[in-house]
Order: C-alpha cells, then sequence, then structure tokens
C-alpha cells in the first residue's frame, strides 16, 4: 500500500497561502497528515503538489506534479493511482485530525475493492469521503475518462469501480467524523481547528 498526500488548489478562501503549512497544536497541517499517513502504511509518502516550492515543504519526500492538470481532486487522485503499482491510500492535505487508526482500517479493508471510503454524517445527511480514502489502479481508466469529459465530480467514477465503504457508525469508533474529516479552507477554519484540538488534547 503506497501512502500519497494530496497538497492542490489554490487556497483561493487562504488568501493564497499554503493551507496546509498553517499550524495546529503547533505542528503544521501536512506534517500531521504526512505522520498518520506514515504509520498506516508504513513508508513515507509520495507528495502531490504543483507549487514551485513544494520540495521544500518537506524535503525528505518525493514530490510530483499532477499528471493531469486544472483538474482539480479527481486529478489528483488519478494523479496519485497513476504514481505506482497497486492502491495508494490517498488524504487531503489539510486534514489536521484524521486519524491513523482509520487510515489502517481503510488499508485492512482494501484487498477486495478497488476503491474503499469512509462514510461521514452531517446534519444527518450520510455522505462518503473521497480525500481520505483508498483507491487500486482499476479506477484510472474510468477517472481518466471523466477527466477527458471535463467531468470532474469526485465520486462520478465509482459506479464503474467496485467500491466499499467503512459505515459511518464503524467510523465512530476512530472519533467523531465532524472532527476526523475537518478540513481546513479558511482563516475561519484554521481557527476552529485550533479550537478542537484545544478541547481534544488541552482538557
Amino acid at each position: 500500500m503506497r501512502g500519497v498526500v494530496l497538497a492542490g488548489g489554490n487556497a483561493s478562501r487562504f488568501s493564497g497561502k499554503p493551507k496546509g503549512l498553517e499550524q495546529v497544536g503547533g505542528t503544521r497541517i501536512l506534517d500531521r497528515v504526512i505522520r498518520a499517513v506514515k504509520e498506516a502504511t508504513g513508508d513515507a509518502p509520495l507528495l502531490v503538489a504543483n507549487a514551485e516550492d513544494a520540495s521544500e515543504w518537506r524535503p525528505d519526500l518525493k514530490v510530483m506534479r499532477d499528471a493531469i492538470r486544472g483538474c482539480g481532486s479527481l486529478g489528483g487522485i488519478y494523479t496519485a493511482v497513476s504514481a505506482g503499482e497497486g492502491h495508494a491510500l490517498v488524504v487531503a492535505w489539510d486534514m489536521p485530525f484524521v486519524s491513523a487508526d482509520l487510515l489502517k482500517a481503510l488499508v485492512n479493508r482494501s484487498g477486495s475493492f478497488d476503491a474503499v471510503l469512509p462514510e461521514r454524517r452531517i446534519d444527518d445527511e450520510v455522505s462518503l469521503e473521497p480525500l481520505c480514502a483508498v483507491y487500486g489502479p482499476n479506477c484510472l481508466a474510468p477517472i481518466r475518462s471523466q477527466l477527458v469529459k471535463e467531468d470532474f465530480r469526485v465520486q462520478g467514477f465509482l459506479g464503474a469501480v467496485k467500491a466499499g465503504k467503512i459505515p459511518c457508525d464503524s467510523v465512530q469508533a476512530f472519533g467523531d467524523p465532524a472532527t476526523l474529516f475537518f478540513n481546513v479552507n479558511t482563516p475561519d477554519d484554521l481557527k476552529r481547528a485550533e479550537e478542537l484540538w484545544r478541547d481534544q488534547y488541552q482538557r
């Protein structure tokens, strides 16, 4: 199982600043995500990023640009899967509270599926979290088909592959899904992340 951290987006809601380099609880969000992915896979992840200075963020990691530029998160997933053999554990770089144990559960469930995604519940509505998931090589052709059509829906290809999931009730064994999948897109999100960190670790 390969680990891949997606550091995409132009951070338009963060004044153009690389949001994953912001700190939560005194640690950069990127470093938090890398630590969780490395614990789940046993090796350092690949960093998918288009920024010119991305190689300076973590000099110990291999950095790859999007294989097909301008395709959003789906393009990042395509790059992650195409970057090597077998399945890839793919996690966005703006999730400061992603759990290594949850990532291990995704890895462990991936053996008989082309893709495995966790469920999350927001306001009683259950959905899948595509940016904290495992994707295999059989996902490449349907994703590329979407990209050619300029269809950038992140979950649009799942009907064409054998997809599994970790149900929301099972995800809750690793923590509150609203916290586990909390992502930092704005300065207000960063403030909220700091509050969540204090609530969890400084009680």
